[in-house]
């Protein structure tokens, strides 16, 4: 579009890589606008376990480096969004006949001591014959170890990374595919078309461009720039079911198989236990994944093998999957794959124009992922402002890490009408800035309609205005998880809801469009 700045990076993807990229990008002084051909974290990065973790078992794959990094940055990631990670300790029974009980001693030595581990707690051993733990088992399981890792609302890492990246200056658009790119006079022309208006299409100019597509990174280079021949990614599936709360203890359960992987078992959502994950390899489209019958049966007699209550496909209430995008480095097997990060630079023989290439990744390590981005995009475009995510909370983490019930008595005291499960789940999901969806309401009517699991209109407002939200799963599967809590008729009212909240404000698609944002938010 005539007029439009030339941007100094240009980001394909609204992962948690993008958005993590973007947002330290323009913390330093970079100019950058980004494209998510969906919406925000509607791939790998709402796909995941939900653990910030240093990855156990990948120390018996020698991944040193990797473990290390991710286990330090369990409490840098807690300090800076202690409303959606907070610490969780994980249960591992000794399975006789599986990893011997010196093994596991020695990995959990490791694990506590190689991260710079400050304020969560260390291993210790567990008497299963008196320990608590042991009520959901069945009784041929001794000993445990219980261990340390992080929880995270993974989709709300995402939104609120493009959120801050936004309100410094990073024009982010949704439902925006970058359907071309080509180097013209040492900058990337990159042609956008919106998804949800065929008439909206324009051109961006940037000076380097950022290929962090998760699963797509090798389709954006063999379609989006035209290359051929490329492999770089190796798609590996991993599966997730959701079933009724199986046991009432707040730890986690860490699980060893015959076949020597690992399952989790995961108080979720109050109400219910999240299991998986599942490895194995993936050709097909990422958009069409989904997870498979033989999944199932596997996450089923995997967990079965442990608790006294086995678990059934009767018990399932949800089930998701998502596609790692591994980088290929030629492992035997999916579960052996690295899970490193791989970043690829590329100059443009002419000069200018240079680009970037992520390959792999793990959610806790996104902050470090963006920071090696951005020494590479620096090697190209010049230093501007130091490294500074480190210490940043992002939007509505401003509290102190241990400081969450604090925060909800806090908002309890101003709003006095809220009851403590509402205002527990607010601060969770928006922690400081649950203020701004309360704004000078003094009473549960004040927030307009209900629509299901605490949800209100003034909710869904914010969503729509402030986190890029369109649809109703924009917001009941990955901005909260309210679809588990509410009937088809609450899923279908929060969608007639939103849609005539959306058209109320004047059509926000229309309003983006004539100020030349199309799917950005409202600063």
């Amino acid at each position: 579009m005539a007029g439009d700045p030339v941007h100094d990076i240009f980001v394909i993807g609204g992962g948690i890589n993008g958005c993590g990229i973007a947002r330290d990008a323009v913390g330093r002084g970079f100019s950058v606008a980004l494209a998510e051909m969906n919406d925000l974290a509607s791939g790998t990065s709402s796909g995941s376990t939900k653990l910030i973790h240093g990855g156990l078992r990948y120390l018996e794959f020698y991944e040193f480096r990797l473990v290390r990094e991710a286990l330090m940055e369990r409490e840098v990631l807690w300090r800076n969004a202690p409303h959606i990670i907070w610490p969780m300790r994980f249960v591992l029974p000794h399975h006789k006949g599986l990893r011997p009980r010196w093994l596991l001693r020695l990995g959990l030595f490791l694990y506590d001591h190689i991260g710079g581990r400050r304020q969560l707690p260390a291993t210790r051993t567990l008497d299963l014959r008196t320990d608590p733990a042991a009520k959901p088992l069945k009784p041929l399981f001794r000993t445990a170890f219980e261990y340390s890792d992080c929880w995270v609302n993974d989709a709300r890492l995402v939104v609120l990374n493009a959120i801050d990246a936004a309100e410094r200056g990073a024009r982010v658009f949704t439902r925006t595919k970058v359907v071309a790119a080509r180097r013209d006079a040492g900058h990337w022309v990159v042609t956008l078309q919106s998804l949800t208006d065929p008439a909206d299409r324009r051109e961006l100019t940037a000076r380097l461009l950022v290929n962090a597509a998760g699963p797509w990174v090798d389709q954006v280079l063999t379609g989006t720039l035209s290359r051929n021949d490329v492999h770089n990614v190796r798609l590996v599936q991993g599966s997730h079911i959701v079933v009724r709360r199986k046991f009432d203890d707040p730890r986690a359960y860490f699980f060893q198989n015959r076949d020597g992987r690992i399952i989790f078992a995961i108080p979720y959502e109050d109400d219910f236990t999240l299991i998986g994950t599942t490895d194995q390899d993936f050709t097909g489209d990422p958009q069409t994944i989904a997870v498979t019958d033989g999944e199932i049966d596997y996450l089923c007699a995997a967990a079965s093998e442990y608790f006294a209550e086995p678990v059934r496909r009767a018990d399932i209430v949800w089930t998701y999957a998502g596609v790692r995008p591994l980088f290929d480095d030629g492992a035997s097997k999916a579960q052996e794959a690295t899970r490193d990060y791989v970043l690829k630079a590329e100059a443009d023989p002419d000069g200018g124009a240079p680009l970037i290439n992520i390959f792999g990744g793990k959610i806790t390590t996104y902050r470090r992922l963006a920071e090696s981005a951005l020494e590479k995009i620096e090697g190209f475009l010049g230093q501007r402002s130091p490294a500074w995510t480190v210490d940043a909370p992002l939007p509505g983490g401003a509290f102190p890490a241990t400081g969450y019930d604090d925060a909800v008595r806090a908002l309890m005291a101003d709003y006095r009408f809220l009851d403590a499960t509402l205002s527990r789940r607010l601060v969770r999901q928006y922690g400081t800035r649950a203020r701004m969806i309360l704004g000078d309401a003094r009473s549960m009517a004040d927030l307009g309609r209900h629509v299901g699991a605490g949800m209100t209109e003034a909710e869904l407002s914010y969503l729509i205005d402030h986190e890029w939200a369109r649809t109703a799963d924009d917001v009941l599967w990955r901005r909260t998880k309210h679809g588990l809590h509410m009937t088809a008729a609450e899923h279908a009212g929060c969608a007639a809801v939103m849609a005539e909240l959306m058209a109320g404000a004047g059509d926000i698609a229309e309003r983006h469009r004539r100020s030349g944002r199309m799917g950005q938010r409202d600063a």
